[in-house]
Protein backbone atom coordinates (compact mmCIF):
# COMPACT_ATOMS: atom_id res chain seq x y z
CA UNK A 1 0.00 0.00 0.00
CA UNK A 2 1.08 3.21 -0.44
CA UNK A 3 2.85 5.09 2.25
CA UNK A 4 1.48 8.58 2.63
CA UNK A 5 4.04 11.31 3.84
CA UNK A 6 4.24 12.98 7.45
CA UNK A 7 4.55 16.01 9.60
CA UNK A 8 4.84 17.00 12.94
CA UNK A 9 1.59 17.64 14.51
CA UNK A 10 2.33 20.77 15.91
CA UNK A 11 5.69 22.73 16.97
CA UNK A 12 8.53 22.40 19.85
CA UNK A 13 11.30 24.02 20.67
CA UNK A 14 14.62 22.93 22.59
CA UNK A 15 17.95 25.68 24.22
CA UNK A 16 20.88 24.73 25.10
CA UNK A 17 24.64 25.00 24.52
CA UNK A 18 26.24 24.62 21.10
CA UNK A 19 29.10 21.34 21.29
CA UNK A 20 31.67 23.50 19.59
CA UNK A 21 30.63 26.95 19.53
CA UNK A 22 29.39 27.04 23.72
CA UNK A 23 27.02 29.53 22.23
CA UNK A 24 23.10 29.63 24.12
CA UNK A 25 20.85 28.30 21.36
CA UNK A 26 17.20 27.72 20.58
CA UNK A 27 15.80 25.02 17.89
CA UNK A 28 12.29 24.77 16.48
CA UNK A 29 10.36 21.90 14.84
CA UNK A 30 7.90 23.13 12.72
CA UNK A 31 5.25 21.13 10.47
CA UNK A 32 5.92 21.76 6.92
CA UNK A 33 3.97 21.30 3.69
CA UNK A 34 4.63 17.91 1.48
CA UNK A 35 7.10 17.69 0.01
CA UNK A 36 9.14 20.25 1.48
CA UNK A 37 11.68 17.74 3.33
CA UNK A 38 13.86 18.73 5.61
CA UNK A 39 14.69 22.97 5.94
CA UNK A 40 16.90 24.81 8.44
CA UNK A 41 16.67 28.48 8.56
CA UNK A 42 19.12 30.67 10.21
CA UNK A 43 16.94 32.78 12.12
CA UNK A 44 19.58 35.22 13.85
CA UNK A 45 21.09 36.40 10.37
CA UNK A 46 19.36 39.47 8.75
CA UNK A 47 18.40 37.48 5.71
CA UNK A 48 17.13 34.14 7.67
CA UNK A 49 18.44 32.08 4.96
CA UNK A 50 16.82 28.34 4.98
CA UNK A 51 19.23 25.49 3.45
CA UNK A 52 17.73 22.11 2.40
CA UNK A 53 19.11 19.57 4.43
CA UNK A 54 20.24 17.29 2.11
CA UNK A 55 23.81 15.40 1.48
CA UNK A 56 24.95 17.33 -1.02
CA UNK A 57 24.87 20.63 1.01
CA UNK A 58 26.85 18.97 3.92
CA UNK A 59 30.23 21.06 3.65
CA UNK A 60 32.17 19.59 6.81
CA UNK A 61 32.15 16.00 8.56
CA UNK A 62 34.75 17.18 11.20
CA UNK A 63 33.09 16.00 14.56
CA UNK A 64 29.85 16.42 13.14
CA UNK A 65 27.76 16.98 9.85
CA UNK A 66 28.00 20.73 8.71
CA UNK A 67 25.40 21.84 5.45
CA UNK A 68 26.51 25.24 3.96
CA UNK A 69 24.58 27.39 1.63
CA UNK A 70 26.72 30.41 0.28
CA UNK A 71 28.49 31.60 3.76
CA UNK A 72 26.02 30.34 6.08
CA UNK A 73 26.83 27.08 7.93
CA UNK A 74 24.48 24.86 10.51
CA UNK A 75 26.37 22.21 12.52
CA UNK A 76 25.65 19.06 14.52
CA UNK A 77 22.35 18.36 12.69
CA UNK A 78 22.71 14.53 12.40
CA UNK A 79 21.20 13.51 16.19
CA UNK A 80 17.90 15.64 15.47
CA UNK A 81 17.79 14.06 11.73
CA UNK A 82 18.07 10.43 12.71
CA UNK A 83 14.80 11.35 15.35
CA UNK A 84 13.28 12.71 12.66
CA UNK A 85 13.66 9.94 10.12
CA UNK A 86 12.98 6.97 12.41
CA UNK A 87 10.04 8.70 13.49
CA UNK A 88 8.53 8.61 10.08
CA UNK A 89 8.85 12.53 9.71
CA UNK A 90 9.11 12.95 5.44
CA UNK A 91 8.84 16.92 6.20
CA UNK A 92 9.72 19.64 8.93
CA UNK A 93 10.84 23.28 9.23
CA UNK A 94 13.21 23.87 11.66
CA UNK A 95 14.71 27.50 13.01
CA UNK A 96 17.80 28.32 14.58
CA UNK A 97 19.30 30.87 16.29
CA UNK A 98 22.86 29.72 15.58
CA UNK A 99 25.33 28.42 13.73
CA UNK A 100 24.97 25.00 15.19
CA UNK A 101 22.40 23.00 17.02
CA UNK A 102 22.34 22.81 20.64
CA UNK A 103 23.93 19.07 21.77
CA UNK A 104 21.50 18.69 24.58
CA UNK A 105 22.28 15.22 26.41
CA UNK A 106 24.56 14.14 23.11
CA UNK A 107 21.94 11.91 22.26
CA UNK A 108 18.69 12.06 19.96
CA UNK A 109 17.05 10.86 23.15
CA UNK A 110 14.95 14.24 23.89
CA UNK A 111 14.43 15.08 20.18
CA UNK A 112 12.47 11.76 19.93
CA UNK A 113 10.32 12.32 23.04
CA UNK A 114 9.47 15.86 21.46
CA UNK A 115 8.38 14.77 18.37
CA UNK A 116 6.09 11.48 20.41
CA UNK A 117 4.98 14.21 22.54
CA UNK A 118 3.99 16.73 19.87
CA UNK A 119 2.44 13.88 17.65
CA UNK A 120 2.34 13.27 13.86
CA UNK A 121 0.08 13.89 11.33
CA UNK A 122 -0.34 12.07 7.68
CA UNK A 123 -0.59 14.63 4.95
CA UNK A 124 -2.51 14.29 1.61
CA UNK A 125 0.62 13.31 -0.52
CA UNK A 126 2.57 10.11 -1.26
CA UNK A 127 5.57 9.05 0.37
CA UNK A 128 8.47 7.76 -2.46
CA UNK A 129 10.74 5.34 -0.91
CA UNK A 130 13.75 4.82 -2.52
CA UNK A 131 14.47 1.01 -2.97
CA UNK A 132 17.78 0.01 -2.95
CA UNK A 133 18.50 -2.38 -6.15
CA UNK A 134 22.28 -2.66 -6.24
CA UNK A 135 24.88 -3.23 -4.15
CA UNK A 136 27.03 0.33 -2.68
CA UNK A 137 30.17 0.92 -1.23
CA UNK A 138 32.26 3.69 0.11
CA UNK A 139 35.80 2.77 1.64
CA UNK A 140 38.70 4.83 2.47
CA UNK A 141 42.19 3.98 3.15
CA UNK A 142 41.73 3.74 6.94
CA UNK A 143 39.88 0.60 6.57
CA UNK A 144 36.31 2.45 6.80
CA UNK A 145 33.43 0.78 4.69
CA UNK A 146 29.74 1.26 4.52
CA UNK A 147 27.34 -0.91 2.10
CA UNK A 148 24.08 -1.25 1.57
CA UNK A 149 22.49 -4.04 -0.16
CA UNK A 150 18.90 -4.57 -1.21
CA UNK A 151 16.23 -5.39 1.45
CA UNK A 152 12.56 -4.69 2.15
CA UNK A 153 12.93 -2.47 4.90
CA UNK A 154 15.48 -0.17 6.36
CA UNK A 155 17.74 -1.18 9.15
CA UNK A 156 21.67 -0.72 9.96
CA UNK A 157 24.61 -2.86 11.67
CA UNK A 158 27.77 -0.96 12.82
CA UNK A 159 30.88 -2.33 13.99
CA UNK A 160 33.40 0.26 15.71
CA UNK A 161 37.15 -0.71 15.93
CA UNK A 162 39.40 1.56 17.77
CA UNK A 163 42.96 0.82 18.68
CA UNK A 164 42.23 1.32 22.76
CA UNK A 165 42.28 -0.76 25.49
CA UNK A 166 38.93 0.69 26.93
CA UNK A 167 36.83 0.88 23.66
CA UNK A 168 38.22 -1.64 20.48
CA UNK A 169 36.16 -4.27 19.16
CA UNK A 170 31.69 -3.48 19.35
CA UNK A 171 28.82 -4.06 17.20
CA UNK A 172 25.04 -2.75 17.23
CA UNK A 173 22.47 -3.51 15.27
CA UNK A 174 18.92 -1.50 14.75
CA UNK A 175 16.45 -3.76 12.48
CA UNK A 176 13.32 -1.99 12.76
CA UNK A 177 13.14 2.05 12.82
CA UNK A 178 10.64 1.88 15.26
CA UNK A 179 12.82 0.91 18.04
CA UNK A 180 15.05 3.64 17.40
CA UNK A 181 14.05 5.07 20.86
CA UNK A 182 14.23 2.58 22.76
CA UNK A 183 17.41 1.08 21.34
CA UNK A 184 19.35 3.80 19.98
CA UNK A 185 18.40 7.28 20.66
CA UNK A 186 19.82 7.67 24.09
CA UNK A 187 23.41 6.53 23.08
CA UNK A 188 25.76 9.62 23.36
CA UNK A 189 28.36 10.84 21.87
CA UNK A 190 31.70 9.95 23.05
CA UNK A 191 35.34 11.42 22.84
CA UNK A 192 38.65 10.18 23.61
CA UNK A 193 40.78 11.98 26.14
CA UNK A 194 43.91 12.26 24.06
CA UNK A 195 41.10 13.83 21.34
CA UNK A 196 40.62 17.19 23.80
CA UNK A 197 43.29 19.02 23.09
CA UNK A 198 43.75 18.87 19.45
CA UNK A 199 40.07 19.86 19.09
CA UNK A 200 40.23 22.46 22.21
CA UNK A 201 43.18 24.21 19.39
CA UNK A 202 40.76 23.64 16.37
CA UNK A 203 38.43 26.11 18.54
CA UNK A 204 35.89 23.26 18.63
CA UNK A 205 34.44 21.56 21.91
CA UNK A 206 33.63 24.73 23.56
CA UNK A 207 30.02 23.60 25.21
CA UNK A 208 31.53 20.13 25.92
CA UNK A 209 31.09 18.61 29.44
CA UNK A 210 30.45 15.42 31.25
CA UNK A 211 26.59 16.43 30.77
CA UNK A 212 26.82 15.48 26.70
CA UNK A 213 29.21 13.37 26.12
CA UNK A 214 31.14 10.42 27.18
CA UNK A 215 34.56 10.42 27.73
CA UNK A 216 37.02 7.67 27.45
CA UNK A 217 40.38 7.79 29.37
CA UNK A 218 42.37 5.29 27.28
CA UNK A 219 46.22 6.21 27.32
CA UNK A 220 47.86 7.22 30.50
CA UNK A 221 48.98 10.85 30.82
CA UNK A 222 50.46 13.01 33.70
CA UNK A 223 48.17 13.98 36.50
CA UNK A 224 48.63 17.33 35.89
CA UNK A 225 47.87 17.39 32.15
CA UNK A 226 44.46 15.22 32.94
CA UNK A 227 43.81 18.08 35.60
CA UNK A 228 44.20 20.54 32.89
CA UNK A 229 42.48 18.68 30.38
CA UNK A 230 39.41 18.08 32.65
CA UNK A 231 39.37 21.75 33.89
CA UNK A 232 39.03 22.86 30.18
CA UNK A 233 35.71 21.00 29.64
CA UNK A 234 34.39 22.03 33.25
CA UNK A 235 34.96 18.39 34.45
CA UNK A 236 36.66 16.47 37.89
CA UNK A 237 39.86 15.01 36.45
CA UNK A 238 39.77 11.21 37.01
CA UNK A 239 43.19 9.60 38.77
CA UNK A 240 45.53 9.03 35.93
CA UNK A 241 46.33 5.39 36.66
CA UNK A 242 43.25 4.66 35.79
CA UNK A 243 41.96 3.95 32.58
CA UNK A 244 38.09 3.41 31.64
CA UNK A 245 34.68 5.82 31.15
CA UNK A 246 34.30 8.97 32.16
CA UNK A 247 30.87 10.23 32.76
CA UNK A 248 28.05 11.60 35.25
CA UNK A 249 25.58 8.81 34.58
CA UNK A 250 26.51 5.22 34.04
CA UNK A 251 26.34 3.75 29.66
CA UNK A 252 23.10 3.13 28.53
CA UNK A 253 24.24 -0.02 27.03
CA UNK A 254 27.74 -2.08 27.34
CA UNK A 255 27.83 -0.83 23.62
CA UNK A 256 26.51 2.65 23.74
CA UNK A 257 29.24 3.76 21.77
CA UNK A 258 28.48 1.59 18.82
CA UNK A 259 25.09 2.48 18.83
CA UNK A 260 26.25 6.19 19.07
CA UNK A 261 27.84 5.08 15.85
CA UNK A 262 24.58 3.61 14.55
CA UNK A 263 22.61 7.11 15.26
CA UNK A 264 25.30 9.13 13.08
CA UNK A 265 24.75 6.94 10.45
CA UNK A 266 20.72 7.34 10.61
CA UNK A 267 20.93 11.33 10.73
CA UNK A 268 23.69 11.12 7.59
CA UNK A 269 21.64 8.73 5.67
CA UNK A 270 18.58 10.98 6.65
CA UNK A 271 19.82 13.54 4.54
CA UNK A 272 19.22 11.69 1.01
CA UNK A 273 16.45 13.04 0.85
CA UNK A 274 13.65 10.27 1.02
CA UNK A 275 13.17 7.20 3.07
CA UNK A 276 15.19 4.17 1.70
CA UNK A 277 14.45 0.38 1.68
CA UNK A 278 18.29 -1.26 2.06
CA UNK A 279 20.73 -2.79 4.32
CA UNK A 280 23.41 -0.54 5.97
CA UNK A 281 26.42 -2.44 6.81
CA UNK A 282 29.05 -0.08 8.44
CA UNK A 283 32.32 -0.92 9.65
CA UNK A 284 34.18 1.75 11.20
CA UNK A 285 32.16 4.68 10.34
CA UNK A 286 32.41 8.44 10.61
CA UNK A 287 30.09 11.12 9.17
CA UNK A 288 32.79 11.57 6.36
CA UNK A 289 31.99 8.15 4.97
CA UNK A 290 28.61 8.29 6.08
CA UNK A 291 27.85 11.37 3.81
CA UNK A 292 30.04 9.89 0.91
CA UNK A 293 27.46 6.82 0.66
CA UNK A 294 24.48 9.34 0.81
CA UNK A 295 25.65 11.03 -1.84
CA UNK A 296 26.20 8.32 -3.84
CA UNK A 297 22.44 6.86 -3.21
CA UNK A 298 21.20 10.60 -3.56
CA UNK A 299 23.07 10.47 -7.14
CA UNK A 300 21.26 7.42 -8.43
CA UNK A 301 18.00 8.70 -7.00
CA UNK A 302 17.97 12.06 -8.72
CA UNK A 303 18.45 10.62 -11.99
CA UNK A 304 15.93 7.56 -11.61
CA UNK A 305 12.33 9.16 -12.92
CA UNK A 306 10.47 6.26 -10.95
CA UNK A 307 11.63 2.91 -9.99
CA UNK A 308 9.96 -0.15 -11.15
CA UNK A 309 7.69 -2.10 -9.11
CA UNK A 310 8.47 -5.36 -7.31
CA UNK A 311 6.86 -8.13 -9.42
CA UNK A 312 6.99 -11.61 -7.59
CA UNK A 313 5.63 -14.04 -9.86
CA UNK A 314 5.26 -16.80 -7.17
CA UNK A 315 2.62 -14.51 -5.43
CA UNK A 316 -1.01 -14.54 -6.12
CA UNK A 317 -2.19 -11.43 -8.58
CA UNK A 318 -4.63 -9.49 -7.47
CA UNK A 319 -6.75 -10.34 -11.12
CA UNK A 320 -6.36 -13.08 -13.22
CA UNK A 321 -6.60 -13.08 -16.58
CA UNK A 322 -10.19 -14.64 -16.29
CA UNK A 323 -11.18 -11.50 -13.61
CA UNK A 324 -9.55 -9.08 -16.23
CA UNK A 325 -12.31 -10.21 -18.77
CA UNK A 326 -14.63 -9.57 -16.75
CA UNK A 327 -14.09 -5.92 -16.41
CA UNK A 328 -12.55 -5.36 -19.86
CA UNK A 329 -14.03 -5.82 -23.08
CA UNK A 330 -10.78 -6.76 -24.95
CA UNK A 331 -10.35 -10.51 -26.27
CA UNK A 332 -7.50 -12.05 -28.05
CA UNK A 333 -5.35 -10.83 -29.85
CA UNK A 334 -6.13 -7.32 -28.11
CA UNK A 335 -6.19 -8.50 -24.64
CA UNK A 336 -2.57 -7.21 -24.08
CA UNK A 337 -2.80 -7.72 -19.72
CA UNK A 338 -2.09 -11.18 -18.24
CA UNK A 339 -2.71 -9.98 -14.81
CA UNK A 340 -3.15 -7.36 -12.50
CA UNK A 341 -0.70 -7.50 -9.34
CA UNK A 342 -1.20 -4.68 -7.96
CA UNK A 343 -3.83 -2.62 -7.51
CA UNK A 344 -4.47 0.31 -5.17
CA UNK A 345 -8.07 2.33 -5.84
CA UNK A 346 -7.74 5.99 -6.53
CA UNK A 347 -4.18 5.65 -6.90
CA UNK A 348 -2.04 3.26 -9.00
CA UNK A 349 -2.53 -0.21 -10.64
CA UNK A 350 0.13 -2.21 -11.73
CA UNK A 351 -0.02 -4.91 -14.53
CA UNK A 352 2.21 -7.69 -16.00
CA UNK A 353 2.54 -8.75 -20.34
CA UNK A 354 4.41 -11.92 -21.01
CA UNK A 355 5.89 -11.29 -24.70
CA UNK A 356 6.11 -14.71 -26.68
CA UNK A 357 7.55 -15.25 -29.94
CA UNK A 358 3.89 -16.40 -30.52
CA UNK A 359 2.39 -13.21 -30.65
CA UNK A 360 0.00 -12.19 -33.80
CA UNK A 361 1.70 -9.12 -34.73
CA UNK A 362 5.55 -10.90 -34.55
CA UNK A 363 4.58 -12.06 -37.79
CA UNK A 364 4.75 -8.94 -39.85
CA UNK A 365 6.90 -7.23 -36.95
CA UNK A 366 9.44 -7.98 -37.99
CA UNK A 367 9.75 -11.26 -39.31
CA UNK A 368 13.58 -11.50 -38.86
CA UNK A 369 13.95 -9.15 -35.91
CA UNK A 370 10.88 -9.18 -34.15
CA UNK A 371 10.18 -6.21 -31.99
CA UNK A 372 6.70 -5.37 -30.17
CA UNK A 373 5.04 -2.63 -31.74
CA UNK A 374 5.10 0.73 -29.69
CA UNK A 375 1.54 1.40 -30.22
CA UNK A 376 0.71 -1.58 -28.74
CA UNK A 377 2.55 -0.89 -25.50
CA UNK A 378 0.84 2.18 -25.16
CA UNK A 379 -2.66 -0.25 -25.84
CA UNK A 380 -1.22 -2.11 -22.86
CA UNK A 381 -0.81 0.94 -20.45
CA UNK A 382 -4.40 1.78 -21.40
CA UNK A 383 -5.95 -1.59 -20.96
CA UNK A 384 -4.55 -0.92 -16.81
CA UNK A 385 -5.47 3.01 -17.27
CA UNK A 386 -9.30 1.29 -17.63
CA UNK A 387 -8.69 -1.58 -15.10
CA UNK A 388 -7.38 1.26 -12.40
CA UNK A 389 -10.91 3.57 -13.43
CA UNK A 390 -13.40 0.90 -13.37
CA UNK A 391 -12.00 -0.06 -9.76
CA UNK A 392 -13.01 3.34 -8.79
CA UNK A 393 -16.72 2.88 -9.13
CA UNK A 394 -19.44 -0.32 -7.97
CA UNK A 395 -19.80 -2.97 -10.85
CA UNK A 396 -18.01 -1.98 -13.11
CA UNK A 397 -18.72 -4.38 -15.86
CA UNK A 398 -21.41 -2.31 -16.57
CA UNK A 399 -18.86 0.62 -17.51
CA UNK A 400 -16.53 0.76 -20.46
CA UNK A 401 -13.05 3.02 -20.83
CA UNK A 402 -13.03 5.20 -23.80
CA UNK A 403 -9.56 7.25 -24.14
CA UNK A 404 -10.04 10.78 -25.25
CA UNK A 405 -6.52 11.89 -25.35
CA UNK A 406 -2.64 10.38 -25.13
CA UNK A 407 0.33 12.63 -24.72
CA UNK A 408 4.10 12.45 -24.37
CA UNK A 409 4.12 9.03 -25.39
CA UNK A 410 8.28 8.01 -25.72
CA UNK A 411 9.79 4.88 -26.21
CA UNK A 412 13.13 4.24 -25.14
CA UNK A 413 14.58 0.57 -26.27
CA UNK A 414 13.38 -2.33 -27.91
CA UNK A 415 10.53 -4.89 -26.66
CA UNK A 416 11.09 -8.67 -27.63
CA UNK A 417 9.94 -12.11 -27.37
CA UNK A 418 11.35 -13.35 -23.68
CA UNK A 419 10.64 -9.72 -21.96
CA UNK A 420 8.10 -8.99 -19.41
CA UNK A 421 6.56 -6.12 -19.43
CA UNK A 422 5.78 -4.66 -16.12
CA UNK A 423 2.87 -1.65 -16.22
CA UNK A 424 2.47 0.77 -13.69
CA UNK A 425 -0.24 3.29 -14.07
CA UNK A 426 -1.72 5.71 -12.09
CA UNK A 427 -3.80 8.85 -11.21
CA UNK A 428 -2.37 12.03 -12.05
CA UNK A 429 -5.58 14.17 -10.84
CA UNK A 430 -8.51 12.66 -9.18
CA UNK A 431 -11.10 11.00 -10.69
CA UNK A 432 -13.87 13.53 -11.52
CA UNK A 433 -17.00 13.96 -13.87
CA UNK A 434 -15.58 10.68 -15.26
CA UNK A 435 -12.86 11.60 -16.24
CA UNK A 436 -9.94 10.58 -15.63
CA UNK A 437 -5.98 11.87 -16.36
CA UNK A 438 -3.28 8.96 -15.93
CA UNK A 439 0.32 8.02 -16.37
CA UNK A 440 1.97 5.16 -17.57
CA UNK A 441 4.79 3.35 -17.33
CA UNK A 442 6.36 0.40 -18.74
CA UNK A 443 9.55 -1.37 -17.69
CA UNK A 444 11.53 -4.77 -18.48
CA UNK A 445 13.11 -5.63 -15.27
CA UNK A 446 14.33 -2.29 -13.98
CA UNK A 447 14.97 0.05 -17.37
CA UNK A 448 11.29 1.84 -18.56
CA UNK A 449 10.77 1.05 -22.04
CA UNK A 450 7.98 3.16 -22.67
CA UNK A 451 5.63 5.42 -21.08
CA UNK A 452 2.75 7.93 -22.03
CA UNK A 453 0.28 9.97 -20.27
CA UNK A 454 -3.89 9.51 -20.73
CA UNK A 455 -6.61 10.80 -20.44
CA UNK A 456 -10.02 8.46 -20.45
CA UNK A 457 -13.64 8.83 -19.95
CA UNK A 458 -15.79 6.15 -18.06
CA UNK A 459 -19.48 5.69 -19.59
CA UNK A 460 -22.08 3.42 -18.21
CA UNK A 461 -22.99 0.76 -21.02
CA UNK A 462 -26.31 0.84 -22.54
Amino acid sequence: MQQKQQTLKESFSFSGKGLHTGLDITVTFNPAPADTGYTIQRIDLPEQPVIEAVADNVAATHRGTVIKKGDVVISTIEHAMAALYCAGIDNCAIQVNAPEFPILDGSSILYSEAIEKAGVVEQDAKREVFRITKKYEVTDENGLKLEIYPDDHFSVTTFVDFPSPVLNNQYAVLNNMADFKQEVAAARTFVFVREIQPLLNANLIKGGDLDNAVVIYDQKVEQAELDKLAHAIGAEAPCADTLGYVQKRPLAWDNEPARHKLLDIIGDLALIGKFIEGRVIATKPGHMINNKLARAVRKDMKRTEIQAPIYDPNKAPVMDNVGIKKVMPHRYPMQLVDKIVEIEDNDYVVGIKSVTANEPFFVGHFPEEPVMPGVLQVEAMAQCSGILVLSCVDEPERYSTYFMKIDNVKFRQKVVPGDTLIFRVSFMTPLRRGIAQMKGYAFVGDKIVSEAEFMAQIIKNK
